[in-house]
C-alpha cells in the first residue's frame, strides 16, 4: 500500500489471499479502511485497514469462495460526494459476477447476500462485465447495475424500501450484434461499450440507440491475460479462467468524473464528450451547417442525446441556443451568397438557392424569428435577384399552411410582383387569401384580381379589406346575368364565376369567410341581413326600365336551379324561429313561385326542383311555411301533360323526387295513379302501388316500362325470397308471375328459366306443355337444361321425354351444337336419344352416342360412312380443283374418326383394333387406287392424310402387319407398287427417326447418370474442414480433452464433436458391425426435416427382417449428408430427373399410349415431337 501524496510504502500485505494464486482485482469501497480483492482462483477477500499505536495492520476476511463457483469480476459501489448520505450507501453494496452468475451483497452493518442472479449459458470467452452509477428513475435517484457478457447487457435498479430491505429489479435489457469486454459510466444516460474488435460504441441507456462509434485499435490497449493466467504463480488456474483472460482488459480502463482513461502499450488516452457547443462547432468547421442546425435545433426541443455543457431552466437553455442558432443562420446566409455559382445556367444558381434558402426559412419559422428574416436576412437575400426570388417563392408554403400571417408591407409588395411576373396567377391567389392583407393598396390589389380573373382572392380583399360582402356579388352577377337572360350559353370563364357565387352566397348565409375561415361573428347577422335584402331586391341597381322583376333570383334560378334552392334549403335550416326569419323564409318562397310559376321559359325539371324545395320544407315538423294546394295540381297537371314527350323521363324523375320528399301529401292518390298511367309513369305507379302493398300489380308497371323491363325478374325474385312481405302478398306476385309466364320468356329465356326452376319447379312441365311457340319452347328448355346455363339441376324434377323433347328442337334449331350439348347433358336416354340423331342425320352425334353406348364398331362405322360419301363426293367432282372447303371437311371428319379409333384401342384385342383400322386405311386408299395419280387431282391431299393415318395406326398395329395388308392387297400385287412408294417410304422413315431417338434418349441418360455419380463421388470423398476448434455440445476445444477412448468427429457440414459427447446425445449407432454418426446441430435444428427419420429408421432397421433389409437400402446418415449438400450445390434440374418425371406421369394416364404391345412404343402420336437438346452441365471441380 502506497501513499500517493508522499510516494511512501505503508505496508506490503502478504497473507490477503492464498499462496499461488494472483490478484485480478483489487478496489477500495467508499470506506477508505475497507478494501476488496479476488484472486485467480475464484476467492474474494475483505481487506480491513488499521492503525493501533502507530502500527498498521490489515485484516482479511474471505467473503467467496472459488470452490462454489470462480468470480473474476468485482465492483463496489462508489457514491460521489453529492449522494454519501443516500440511504443506500451505508450497506456498502459490493457486486461480484462468476462465470454462471451475479451477486450483490452488502458488507455493513453485517455481511449479506441482497440478490443472485444466474444469467445461464453464455460463450465461454466472453468477459463478465459490472458497472455502477446513480440514476434518476421515477423522480427518484437510485444506484443502478450494468452487466455485460457477451452481446447482452442487462441494467438492474437497486431500490431500499421503508424497511430497510434492499431490492433488486431487472429494468431492460439491451441485444448487441458484437461482444462486449469493457462497459464504462460516462454519466446517467450515457455509457461507452469497447467490442472484441477494439471498437468504442457510445450508447444511450433510454433509447438503446447508438450514437456513434470510433476505432481504438492504434491505441494498442493492454490486456490482463497474463494475471488471468497467473503466470507468475505457474499458471494454476482453471481452463474457464483462462479462457476469459483472453479478453480481460479490466484494468486498463477506468472512468472519472465524465472522462474514460485508456491504458496503451506505450500512451494513455483520453476519451470525454464534447459539450453542445463543441459539438455544433464542429459541424460548422466541417462546413455542414444544415446539420449543425438540426442538431441545434434538437438540443433547443431537448429531443437530443448526450447532452453536456446546458445547464439551468428550459427557457434559459432553449435562449442561449437560439442565440447561437441565429448566429448559425446569418453566417449560413453570407456564407450562401458568396459561394453561388458566377457562371453557368440560370437553372444552377436557382437549384444552388433552392437547396439553403428553405433551410432558412424554416428554422427562423421555427425560433419564431420573423424580424430576423424579413429584416437582415432578407435584405441580404434582395442583393442577388435569384436568391431573392426563390426567398419569395418559399414563402408560399407557409403563408398556404397559415404558418405565416404576418408579412412586412415591402415583403408583401414584392411577392405579389413576383408572382405576377412568373404569371403563377393562381399561386398568388391562394397566397392572398391566407394573408393579412391590411397593410395592402388594397384597391391595386381589388384591380390585380379583376383583371386576372382572380375571384376568390378578389372577394377575400372586399371582405377582409373593406367588410364590404354586397360588391362582389354585383361584380359576378354583371358578368353572367345578361347571357341568361337573353337564352344564351355561357361560356366556360362564366360557368365558374357563377358557380363561386353560389359557394359564396352560401358562405355568407351561413356565417362562413370565402374561400376559408369564419366571419366575425359580431358581423354574422349584418352579413346575413345584407345578402338577403341584395338577393331579393326588385330591381338592380343599374337595372334598365323594361328589367324583370326580382332579377337576382331570376338569374340564380336560371343559372342552376337546383343548386341555388339547396342553398336556400341549407339557410333555412341555420335560421332560428324568430319573427325576422319567418318573414326572410316566407318572403323568398312567395318571391320563388312568383318568378317561376308565372313564367313558360323554365323547364319541367327546373319547375320540379322547386316544388320539390317546397314539398321538403312543408314536411318538416316545424314548418311554418304556407304554399296555396292548387299550385301544387297545377303543377301535377303541368308534368303529366301528353302534350310534350320530349322530357317524358325528366318529368316523371323530377315528379318522382316531389312524391318522395314529402309532397305526396299534397294530392289525391286515385287521381295520382290515374294521372301517372296516362302519363305512362310506371315509376311513379310503382312508388304508389308499394305504398299500398299492391306488389303484384307492380309487375305489370314494369313489363310495360321498356326501359326497367329487365329488372322484372329481380323483383319477383326479392319479393318470392325476402323476408318481410306476407303470405297473402308472396300468393298474389307469384300467381302473376305465372300468368305472365310467356311474356317474360320472351323478355329473357334464361332469366325466366331460371326464375322458373326456383320458384315454380313443380309447374314446369305444365309450362312447357301450354307453350304454343315451338322456337320459344326451345329457348326456355336450352336454358333449363343445358348445364352450361348455369341452372342447377337438382332443383329440376322432369321426366326424360322432356330431355328428348329438347334434344328434337336442338336437332332442328341448332345442329351445330347437338354434340357439345350431348356431351353435358346429365341425363338422357341412350336408345331414345340415338334415334333422334339418326333421324335427322346428325353422325358425329350418332357416333358419340354409340360409343358412349359401348357399340364401338357401330359408332366407328357411322364415321367410317360420312368420311366414304365424302371422299366420293370428291372423286365424282369433274373440276381440276375441288372445293377448299370440301377438302377441310374431309380432314377434319378423318381426325374425328382417328380419335375415335385411338381412344378406344387400348381396350381393344388386336384383331379387333384391325377391324378398325385397316377399314380406315383401305377407305383412304381406294381412292387413289380408283383412279391413276396423274388423273387424280387431289392426290397428294389425299396421300398426305393416308400417311397421317399410317403414323397413328402404327402406336396400336405392328409394321409388318400393315405391309403385309397393303401387300395383299390385289391392286398392289400385280405390280403396281410404285402408287404406295411414298406411304412404304415414309414408313421406313419413321423406323429409323425412332431408331435415331432411341439411341439419343439411351446416351443422353447414361451421360447425366455418369456426371451425377462423378459429381457424389467427388462430394464425399472431399477433406473435411471443421468450422470451430472446440466441440458443438460441450463447448470445449478438442485438443484439451485427455480421454484416450475419445475420437474427434467431423461433418460435412463443418460441424466437430467428441464421439463421447455424440453417444450421449444418441447421435450413434452400431449397424452390422460399424459405428455411424450423425450431426447433432444438424437434426436438432432439423433444417433437412428428414435427416431424423432417417436416422430413427436406421436404428428401428437393425431389428428387422433379412428379407426387408434386402429390399429396402438405407443410406446412412454421413452418405444422406453428403448427398443433400450435393443437392444444394447443384440446384439444376437433371435430365435424368426430368425423363423420369415424364416417365411417372405417362404412367398416371397422362399419355393415352398402350404399354402392353410392343407396337405402342411409338411417339407419333404427337406429330410436332421435337428434341430439344443441350450440352451436358460441367462438373464442379
Amino acid at each position: 500500500m502506497w501513499d500517493l501524496a508522499s510516494g511512501k510504502l505503508l505496508r506490503s500485505i502478504t497473507d490477503a489471499h492464498p499462496p499461488g494464486t494472483a490478484i485480478l482485482h483489487i478496489k477500495f469501497t467508499d470506506d477508505p479502511t475497507l478494501a476488496i480483492c479476488n484472486d485467480s482462483g475464484g476467492s474474494v477477500f475483505e481487506l480491513s485497514f488499521k492503525r493501533v499505536m502507530g502500527v498498521r495492520t490489515c485484516e482479511s476476511r474471505c467473503l467467496f469462495s472459488g470452490s462454489q463457483g470462480e468470480v473474476c469480476c468485482i465492483e463496489p459501489l462508489h457514491a460521489k460526494v453529492d449522494l454519501r448520505d443516500h440511504p443506500i450507501t451505508q450497506y456498502s453494496l459490493l457486486a461480484m459476477a462468476s462465470l454462471t452468475k451475479i451477486l450483490v451483497i452488502g458488507l455493513k452493518p453485517s455481511l449479506k447476500v441482497w440478490m443472485t442472479f444466474p444469467y445461464g449459458r453464455m460463450d465461454p470467452s466472453s468477459v463478465p462485465l459490472l458497472a455502477w452509477h446513480f440514476v434518476a428513475v421515477q423522480n427518484s435517484v437510485n444506484p443502478m447495475l450494468a452487466f455485460c457478457r457477451g452481446d447482452v447487457v442487462y441494467f438492474l435498479l437497486v431500490k431500499r424500501d421503508d424497511s430497510g430491505a434492499i431490492h433488486v429489479t431487472k429494468q431492460r435489457q439491451l441485444h448487441l450484434h458484437y461482444d462486449l469486454i469493457n462497459f464504462t459510466w460516462i454519466n446517467s444516460r450515457t455509457a461507452v461499450l469497447l467490442d472484441s474488435v477494439e471498437k468504442l460504441h457510445v450508447i444511450d441507456r433510454q433509447t438503446q440507440e447508438e450514437l456513434e462509434t470510433i476505432e481504438i485499435s492504434e491505441v494498442q490497449l493492454v490486456y490482463n491475460s497474463s494475471h488471468f493466467k497467473s503466470l507468475a504463480t505457474g499458471g494454476n488456474v482453471s481452463e474457464a479462467l483462462a479462457l476469459v483472460g483472453e479478453k480481460a482488459c479490466y484494468q486498463s480502463i477506468s472512468s472519472c468524473g465524465g472522462q474514460v482513461f485508456y491504458l496503451g502499450t506505450k500512451s494513455v488516452h483520453v476519451m470525454t464528450l464534447r459539450s453542445w457547443r463543441e459539438r455544433v462547432d464542429h459541424l460548422l468547421k466541417q462546413e455542414r451547417l444544415t446539420d449543425a442546425l438540426a442538431l441545434a435545433w434538437s438540443f433547443y426541443e431537448g429531443k437530443a442525446k448526450a447532452v453536456v455543457g446546458l445547464t439551468g431552466d428550459t427557457s434559459k437553455r432553449k435562449a442561449v441556443i437560439a442565440d447561437r442558432m441565429v448566429e448559425i443562420l446569418l453566417h449560413y446566409t453570407d456564407r450562401t451568397l458568396k459561394k453561388c455559382p458566377d457562371q453557368g445556367k440560370i437553372q444552377v444558381m436557382e437549384q444552388h438557392f433552392q437547396d439553403v434558402v428553405p433551410v432558412i426559412v424554416d428554422y427562423c419559422l421555427l425560433l419564431q424569428r420573423m424580424d430576423l428574416l424579413f429584416s437582415q436576412i432578407y435584405d441580404k437575400m434582395s442583393e442577388n435577384s435569384v436568391a431573392k426570388g426563390i426567398f419569395l417563392e418559399c414563402l408560399e408554403p407557409y403563408i398556404l399552411s397559415d404558418k405565416l400571417t404576418g408579412i412586412t408591407a415591402q415583403v408583401m409588395k414584392d411577392l405579389l410582383l413576383h408572382f405576377q411576373d412568373k404569371s403563377r396567377l393562381e399561386n398568388l391567389e391562394a397566397c392572398i387569401v391566407h394573408m393579412d392583407i391590411t397593410s395592402l393598396d388594397i384597391q391595386q390589389v381589388v384591380l390585380l384580381c379583376w383583371e386576372n380573373r382572380l375571384y376568390d382572392a378578389m372577394i377575400y380583399v372586399y371582405n377582409s379589406g373593406m367588410n364590404d360582402f354586397i360588391s362582389p356579388m354585383e361584380k359576378l352577377f354583371k358578368v353572367i346575368a345578361p347571357p341568361l337572360n337573353a337564352g344564351k350559353s355561357l361560356t366556360d370563364e362564366q360557368v365558374v364565376m357563377g358557380n363561386k357565387l353560389l359557394v359564396y352566397i352560401s358562405c355568407s348565409l351561413a356565417g362562413r369567410a370565402y374561400p376559408l375561415g369564419d366571419i366575425p361573428e359580431d358581423l354574422v347577422p349584418l352579413v346575413k341581413n345584407q345578402v338577403f335584402e341584395f338577393l331579393i331586391r326588385l330591381h338592380s341597381a343599374e337595372g334598365s326600365v323594361d328589367e324583370e322583376v326580382y332579377p337576382y333570383v331570376r338569374t340564380l334560378l336560371h343559372f342552376d336551379t337546383r343548386e341555388f334552392l339547396n342553398v336556400l334549403a341549407l339557410t333555412f335550416e341555420d335560421f332560428k324561429n324568430d319573427k325576422q326569419a319567418v318573414e326572410y323564409q316566407q318572403r323568398i318562397v312567395d318571391i320563388l313561385l312568383k318568378v317561376m310559376v308565372e313564367n313558360s321559359d323554365f323547364t319541367p325539371s327546373q319547375v320540379g326542383c322547386l316544388f320539390t324545395f317546397l314539398a321538403r320544407q312543408l314536411a318538416k315538423p316545424n314548418n311554418t311555411l304556407f304554399v296555396n294546394r292548387t299550385l301544387f295540381d297545377q303543377v301535377l297537371e303541368f308534368l303529366c301533360s301528353p302534350d310534350d314527350d320530349s322530357r317524358h323521363s325528366e318529368r316523371q324523375q323530377v315528379l318522382l323526387e316531389l312524391l318522395q320528399a314529402g309532397g305526396i301529401v299534397q294530392f289525391e292518390e286515385s287521381r295520382l295513379i290515374q294521372m301517372a298511367e296516362k302519363a305512362e309513369f310506371y315509376q311513379i305507379c310503382e312508388f304508389m302501388y308499394e305504398r299500398q302493398l299492391r306488389y303484384d300489380k307492380i309487375i305489370g308497371c314494369y313489363l310495360r316500362d321498356p326501359l326497367r323491363k329487365e329488372e322484372v325478374f329481380n323483383y319477383i325474385h326479392n319479393i318470392l325470397s325476402m323476408p318481410g312481405y306476407s303470405a297473402e302478398e308472396k300468393q298474389l306476385v307469384w300467381q302473376k308471375a305465372l300468368d305472365h309466364i310467356e311474356e317474360l320468356l320472351v323478355l329473357s329465356p334464361g332469366k325466366a328459366a331460371d326464375l322458373a326452376a326456383i320458384h315454380f319447379s313443380e309447374q314446369l312441365e305444365s309450362i312447357i306443355s301450354n307453350l304454343q311457340d315451338q322456337f320459344l319452347l326451345f329457348q326456355f328448355l336450352r336454358s333449363l337444361l343445358d348445364p352450361r346455363e348455369g341452372i342447377n339441376q337438382d332443383l329440376l324434377h322432369l321426366p326424360p321425354c322432356v330431355t328428348e323433347q329438347f334434344i328434337e328442337l336442338l336437332c332442328q334449331y341448332s345442329p351445330d351444337q347437338v354434340l357439345e350439348t350431348l356431351k353435358v347433358l346429365e341425363c338422357c336416354r341412350l336408345e331414345e336419344t340415338i334415334q333422334i340423331t339418326q333421324k335427322h342425320q346428325l353422325h358425329e352425334a350418332s357416333s358419340y352416342l354409340l360409343e358412349k353406348k359401348g357399340d364401338i364398331h357401330g359408332a366407328f362405322l357411322v364415321m367410317l360412312e360420312r368420311l366414304q360419301s365424302k371422299l366420293l363426293m370428291l372423286t365424282q367432282d369433274d373440276e381440276s380443283s375441288a372445293e377448299p372447303s370440301l377438302l377441310e371437311n374431309i380432314e377434319d371428319t378423318l381426325m374425328k374418326t382417328i380419335a375415335l379409333c385411338q381412344r378406344n384401342s387400348h381396350s381393344l384385342d388386336q384383331q379387333q383394333r384391325e377391324a378398325l383400322w385397316f377399314p380406315l386405311l383401305e377407305a383412304m386408299m381406294s381412292p387413289q387406287k380408283s383412279s391413276g395419280s396423274s388423273q387424280c387431282p387431289h392426290s397428294e391431299s389425299l396421300k398426305s392424310l393416308t400417311m397421317q393415318v399410317l403414323n397413328n395406326m402404327a402406336a396400336f398395329i405392328a409394321l409388318p402387319s400393315i405391309l403385309q395388308r397393303i401387300l395383299q392387297d390385289p391392286v398392289y400385287g400385280k405390280g403396281k407398287l410404285g402408287e404406295i412408294q411414298g406411304l412404304v417410304l415414309g414408313m421406313l422413315d419413321t423406323f429409323n427417326y425412332e431408331q435415331t431417338l432411341l439411341e439419343t434418349t439411351t446416351s443422353l441418360l447414361n451421360h447425366d447418370l455418369h456426371w451425377s455419380l462423378c459429381n457424389l463421388r467427388a462430394s464425399v470423398t472431399r477433406g473435411l474442414t471443421p468450422k470451430q476448434d472446440f466441440c458443438c455440445i460441450c463447448l470445449q476445444q478438442y485438443k484439451r480433452r485427455q480421454e484416450t477412448a475419445d475420437e474427434i468427429i467431423v461433418f460435412s457440414c463443418g460441424h466437430l464433436y467428441h464421439s463421447l459427447c455424440l453417444l450421449s446425445k444418441d447421435c450413434g449407432v452400431v449397424t452390422k458391425g460399424l459405428m455411424r454418426w450423425m450431426c447433432y446441430k444438424c437434426n436438432s435444428s432439423n433444417k433437412g426435416g428428414k435427416l431424423s427419420e432417417n436416422f430413427s429408421e436406421l436404428k428401428k432397421g437393425t431389428a428387422a427382417s433379412l428379407a426387408q433389409m434386402s429390399s429396402e437400402s438405407v443410406l446412412d446418415p454421413q452418405q444422406i449428408q453428403a448427398f443433400d449438400q450435393l443437392c444444394r450445390l447443384n440446384r439444376g434440374t437433371s435430365r435424368l430427373a426430368l425423363l423420369t418425371e415424364l416417365a411417372r406421369g405417362d404412367k398416371h394416364g397422362l399419355l393415352s399410349i398402350s404399354h402392353g404391345d410392343p407396337a405402342t412404343s411409338s411417339v407419333f402420336q404427337n406429330e410436332n415431337f421435337q428434341l430439344h437438346l443441350m450440352p451436358p452441365p460441367l462438373a464442379e471441380e
